[in-house]
């Protein structure tokens, strides 16, 4: 029985891909947020500073491994991407 290997009989009839028309408002649209990405950056990035900022203020050995992780991990994120 090659009943895996069959074809069922409404196939043809089926579409074979699905396409999507973008709706003529969709470019227009003032819920999506639009050029960002670079305030979200600086905001990450001052965010990240501040936590090491505080976290050394009470202990430096905990700063200097922070910082090493961190150091370390950009290494091996930009190794890994230009391998």
């Amino acid at each position: 029985m090659n009943l895996l290997f069959q074809q069922l009989p409404g196939s043809e009839l089926a579409p074979k891909t699905i396409q999507e028309t973008p709706s003529p408002g969709a470019a227009q649209d003032p819920l999506i947020a639009k050029n960002l990405q670079k305030g979200q950056y600086v905001g990450i990035i001052g965010l990240a500073i501040a936590l090491v900022a505080a976290v050394g203020f009470f202990s430096r050995r905990v700063e200097y491994a922070i910082l090493l992780a961190v150091i370390l991990s950009l290494g091996l994120i930009a190794f890994f991407l230009f391998l």
